[in-house]
C-alpha cells in the first residue's frame, strides 16, 4: 500500500465510518406502500456537481416521488461518508472512487451517473508554469490528502516518473477553501483547486479589496490535458457524481426521477449560468455568481449515466489499483453499482 494516499487520522475516521455498516437500515414504510416520499434529501460539496442538486431542490424538481426536495452540504470527504452511511440523505454528490469503495464494502450505494469530467487546476503566480513537471520542487497547496484531487495528482506525477512526495512540496491542507486562501494570501505560490475554487480565486485576485493585497493569479497545469496526454486518452477525468444510498435504491422510478431532474438541471445550469451562480451563493457561502459562472465556462459538467460511463470508470478505477487497491475497495465494482441500466 502506498502510504502517501491515507495518513492515520483520514483511516480512523473512516474505520468510524465503516463501522456504521454492522447496523442494517431497516425499510421505510414508504418502500412498502410505493407512495410518494415525505422528503429526499440531496447533498453535495460546494463544487459544481452540487449545482443541479440545488436546482433541483430550489424547483422542487421530484414532486412526483417526494413531497419535499432539500439540499444540504458536505464539507469534506469524511463527512460525507459518514452522511452516506448515517441515513442523512438519499442522494449524494461524492468523487467516483468513494462511492466505489462504499459499494465494495459493503455500504448501500448505487451510482446514478458521472457528471463532472475532471474540473482541477493548479492555480500559480507564475505564469510560465503550464505542466505538472513545471512544478517540481515547489511547494503546492492540496486539499483532502488521499481523495480527490489528490489521488489525480499522484497518478499524473507518476505516470511520468515523478514522485509526489520526493519531487514536490506538498502542503496538505483540509479543505479546497482553505488552499485557496493560503495562495491568496501569499503564503504559498500554488495551489490544486478545482472548479468553483479556481474561479473564485481568480476573481478574487482581481477585485477590490482583496486585490491590493492577493498576486495576480493563472491558471497553471490543467490536468484534465495531462490526463489525456499522459493516458492517451480525452481529456477528462470521470470525477465526480451523483450515487443513491439507502431505502430509495429499492424505488426505481424515484431514481429514475432523480436521473432525469439532474439532467435536466444540468441543461438549464449550462444555459442559465449567472443565475446557477447567484443559486448557489445563496446555498454555499464564500461563493460567488460571479465565480460560479466562471466555473460553468470552463468546466466539462454532462450527465453520463452510469453504465454508459462504466468503461471510463473502470479504466480510472483499474489506474488507482496499481497505486492503492484500497482507494476503490479492494476491487473493481460489480455491474449492480453502475445503476438500474448496467
Amino acid at each position: 500500500m502506498h502510504a502517501e494516499f491515507l495518513n492515520p487520522q483520514t483511516l480512523l475516521s473512516r474505520r468510524h465510518a465503516l463501522a456504521l455498516l454492522a447496523a442494517p437500515l431497516a425499510a421505510p414504510a414508504w418502500a412498502a406502500t410505493g407512495a410518494a416520499l415525505p422528503q429526499i434529501t440531496l447533498a453535495g460539496p460546494p463544487a459544481i456537481v452540487s449545482a443541479p442538486l440545488i436546482h433541483m431542490a430550489e424547483t422542487n424538481a421530484l414532486q412526483g416521488v417526494a413531497q419535499r426536495t432539500v439540499f444540504t452540504a458536505w464539507r469534506d470527504p469524511d463527512q460525507l461518508r459518514m452522511m452516506a452511511m448515517g441515513g442523512k440523505a438519499d442522494v449524494l454528490a461524492m468523487p467516483s472512487n468513494v462511492a466505489a469503495n462504499l459499494y465494495n464494502r459493503g455500504a448501500g450505494v448505487a451510482l446514478l451517473n458521472i457528471s463532472t469530467w475532471s474540473s482541477q487546476w493548479i492555480v500559480t503566480r507564475d505564469a510560465q508554469r503550464k505542466a505538472l513537471a513545471d512544478f517540481k520542487g515547489e511547494e503546492i497547496a492540496v486539499p483532502f490528502r488521499g481523495d480527490m484531487p489528490d489521488i489525480v495528482l499522484q497518478l499524473l506525477a507518476a505516470k511520468q516518473g515523478l514522485d509526489v512526495q520526493r519531487d514536490f512540496r506538498i502542503r496538505y491542507v483540509p479543505t479546497p477553501m482553505e488552499a485557496m486562501q493560503l495562495l491568496i494570501t501569499r503564503r504559498v505560490s500554488h495551489a490544486l483547486l478545482t472548479e468553483p475554487g479556481v474561479s473564485l480565486a481568480l476573481r478574487k485576485t482581481q477585485s477590490f479589496p482583496v486585490g491590493l493585497i492577493a498576486p495576480t493569479l493563472h491558471r497553471g497545469a490543467d490536468l484534465q490535458q495531462e490526463w489525456g496526454r499522459l493516458f492517451q486518452r480525452a481529456p477528462r477525468v470521470p470525477q465526480a457524481g451523483i450515487a443513491a444510498v439507502g431505502g430509495v435504491r429499492a424505488q426505481p422510478q424515484v431514481l429514475a426521477a432523480v436521473e432525469r431532474a439532474y439532467a435536466q438541471s444540468v441543461a438549464w445550469c449550462r444555459s442559465n449560468a449567472l443565475e446557477c451562480g447567484r443559486m448557489m451563493a445563496r446555498h454555499i457561502d464564500l461563493l460567488t455568481p460571479e465565480a460560479v459562472a466562471d466555473a460553468m465556462a470552463v468546466s466539462q459538467l454532462e450527465a453520463v449515466p452510469a453504465a454508459q460511463a462504466r468503461p471510463e470508470l473502470e479504466f480510472f478505477y483499474g489506474q488507482l489499483m496499481t497505486r492503492n487497491p484500497q482507494l476503490v475497495g479492494g476491487k473493481l465494482p460489480d455491474a449492480a453499482f453502475f445503476g438500474a441500466g448496467a
